[in-house]
């Protein structure tokens, strides 16, 4: 199986895991009850972590959230197509947050269109890192073989 394959499965899967997370009919964790509510809970009481609000947890969910769609995206299209990638990712967040409208115990928020706009920005940005690095990479690896017979990189000749 090829990278590109593998790409393609992972982005489909994970896609479908954030239609699920976002679009299901409750919330992950019911209001006050839950595993997220017990740290929330466990955080406010302590003076250094008292800042950690429920809406602030939430909004850098949903940033982490969108940060693999920008990333696998990206990934998979090209690092020339990174303009139609945040499109995409600004298009999902908007039907998400359109669909959510009309879904029992979901709300419709603004600071989520900004939140997962500012995740797809984080996964295109650390698709270019990786392609960079890649790059690089390949740039060593021409170095290294077109070294002389004595095996030293081509940086000590």
């Amino acid at each position: 199986m090829n990278v590109s394959r593998i790409l393609q499965i992972a982005t489909a899967g994970y896609l479908v895991l954030v239609g699920f997370v976002t679009l299901r009919t409750q919330p992950v964790d019911p209001p006050e009850v839950g595993p997220i509510w017990f740290v929330l809970h466990f955080l406010g009481r302590h003076t250094l972590t008292s800042w950690i609000t429920f809406d602030r947890a939430e909004f850098f969910g949903n940033v982490t959230m969108f940060v693999p769609i920008g990333l696998l995206l990206t990934l998979l299209l090209g690092r020339r197509r990174w303009w139609l990638v945040l499109l995409i990712g600004a298009l999902m967040t908007c039907g998400i947050e359109f669909a959510q409208r009309y879904i029992a115990g979901r709300v419709s928020d603004l600071r989520d269109l900004v939140s997962n706009s500012i995740g797809t920005v984080v996964g295109v940005v650390t698709a270019a890192v990786v392609f960079r690095l890649h790059d690089r990479l390949l740039r060593s690896r021409a170095a290294v073989q077109r070294s002389p017979v004595d095996g030293l990189p081509a940086a000590h000749r």
